[in-house]
């Protein structure tokens, strides 16, 4: 599978009608990021703990060689669309209430050309 059918699956709404169960649609899709971000965090700090334990352990890096580390042209192209994954993850629930309602929110390259401008 291509990362841009990941990214198109990622974002996909579940067929019937979606549950609510706090007090109003907002404050449940707020949540639902907010714990998505988490659970992705979470996820990614354990197993950049584990590698770069291993690779001290190892001696394939000192401490603190990692932060030193500059990405390469096809390596931050790689992470580029994983960030448009993560964040078409992320603003799943709002992009498809925005579309029930007859908006038309901008797309995920845009959300992410916007994020990652430098200054």
């Amino acid at each position: 599978m291509k990362a841009t059918e990941k990214i198109s699956l990622a974002a996909k709404k579940a067929k019937g009608a979606r549950p609510y169960f706090l007090a109003d649609k907002q404050t449940e899709q707020t949540l639902s990021m907010v714990m998505t971000l988490a659970m992705e965090l979470q996820v990614a700090n354990e197993r950049i703990a584990s590698l770069e334990s291993l690779l001290v352990q190892k001696g394939v890096l000192s401490q603190g060689e990692l932060d030193a580390y500059q990405p390469n042209k096809d390596e931050v192209a790689q992470r580029s669309l994983a960030t448009q994954a993560f964040l078409s993850r992320l603003l799943r629930l709002t992009q498809q209430g925005k579309q029930e309602m007859g908006e038309n929110p901008p797309s995920m390259e845009a959300i992410q050309a916007i994020l990652t401008q430098t200054k």
